[in-house]
């Protein structure tokens, strides 16, 4: 297969003008979502940590069936468009949602379109990628992927700016977000699968058998570290509490997705260089170093550089966790990503709602526990080393 300029499979490039049409549009929204919930709509915190643990539940409820069905048909490509699709048509009741129960609907139903589409797509990355630069692969397109999670909330920013921070600018950059959205969609359409051998077919339930005990072994640091990875919102409702106005906190999101863009790549070569599982313990100290900070910042010059730092555990956290397990499972790997994402998904439910339970009671204490929790799942990922194998590295 003909490569291109940045030597990898045309297809990477393709699924990555998608995701950055997709996030464009998503994170348009998402960069203002928590506070127009909380400040505009007039929702409390602790609400917003229960919806936003939902939504971090939906992204992930459907991947395990998405990942089984993409594996025992051996085709990636209509799950994957039936996932962007479900999410586009999901944006169009922000044109008409207003009161805060649309709101939630809203926020947990369209993350069932990402939960659908992951771990098919995913598998589509894997399989054209290369093995000894599948972390660079992935790197690859989540600079793109979080392209457009730059460009989404400079839009929101220049929306909310040029009209004012009031219903009508609000609406306006939810027209903006469905246009991209069905970008994407459009594509997306025009590409061609890439079907891979179906394994054995198994049912459901048996699939989970058939996953290795490697991949296992990794889902209990992940499961643990899930408790503490709270939603993004309270970071950016952090930077609020310390004085940023609304549009300043769209920038912070900017940036943060800048910081990601920047590392994703130079991550995804250091990954296949020293192994994922060194990548992966970095990653985990990173969220400490992180949450420690918020836990003590009182300057907004503290919290420019610990969104820095987050973007850059996010590219390690979005596209290399991706990879291990692609390294470490190779025959059922949308399987092995959909359970992933659901298994972490689910603990996502009360981890943000024990975030926004500790944020009334003070917003230190919701960052203190998710360190503490962190650095517990770096010991638990440590000590099970040995037991994962890394022969496929």
């Amino acid at each position: 297969m003909k490569k291109n300029l940045l030597n990898v499979h045309p297809d990477v490039i393709k699924l990555g003008i998608v995701s950055f049409l997709t996030d464009v549009s998503s994170e348009a929204i998402f960069s203002v979502f928590s506070i127009f919930f909380t400040v505009v709509a007039g929702a409390s915190a602790a609400l917003l940590g229960v919806v936003e643990g939902l939504a971090d539940f939906s992204a992930s409820s459907l991947d395990y069936l998405a990942g089984w069905l993409a594996d025992r048909s051996g085709k990636n490509k209509p799950l994957t468009l039936l996932g962007y699709l479900f999410s586009t048509l999901a944006k169009t009741t922000l044109l008409v949602a207003n009161s805060v129960t649309a709101l939630v609907i809203f926020r947990v139903i369209e993350r069932l379109g990402k939960s659908f589409r992951g771990p098919p797509r995913d598998a589509w990355l894997s399989a054209v990628a290369e093995k000894s630069s599948r972390g660079y692969a992935f790197g690859v397109h989540k600079a793109l992927d979080k392209s457009g999670a730059i460009l989404g909330p400079l839009l929101a920013y220049y929306v909310l700016n040029r009209f004012g921070q009031n219903l009508r600018a609000f609406h306006i950059l939810f027209i903006g977000a469905v246009i991209a959205a069905a970008l994407a969609v459009i594509v997306l359409a025009f590409m061609k699968d890439h079907p891979t051998q179906a394994p054995k077919r198994e049912n459901i339930f048996k699939a989970w058998g058939t996953l290795s005990n490697s991949f296992k072994l990794f889902l209990i640091p992940a499961g643990i570290f899930s408790l503490a990875y709270f939603s993004f919102g309270f970071l950016l409702l952090r930077a609020y509490t310390i004085g940023f106005s609304i549009k300043d906190v769209v920038l912070l999101y900017a940036l943060f997705n800048v910081a990601f863009v920047i590392v994703a790549v130079p991550v995804g070569k250091l990954g296949d260089f020293i192994g994922r599982k060194s990548i992966i313990i970095l990653e985990y100290l990173i969220y400490i170093i992180m949450c420690l900070g918020f836990v003590f910042t009182t300057q907004k010059w503290e919290v420019i550089v610990l969104f820095i730092l987050f973007g850059v555990f996010y590219s390690i956290d979005e596209a290399q966790s991706k990879a291990f397990i692609a390294d470490i499972e190779k025959d059922r790997r949308a399987t092995a990503i959909g359970m992933y994402n659901f298994t972490t998904g689910l603990v996502y439910l009360p981890a943000s709602a024990i975030a926004g339970a500790l944020w009334v009671l003070h917003p230190t204490y919701a960052f203190g526990f998710a360190a503490i929790i962190t650095f517990i799942a770096m010991g638990a990922f440590i000590f099970l080393q040995p037991k994962i194998s890394d022969k496929n590295f």
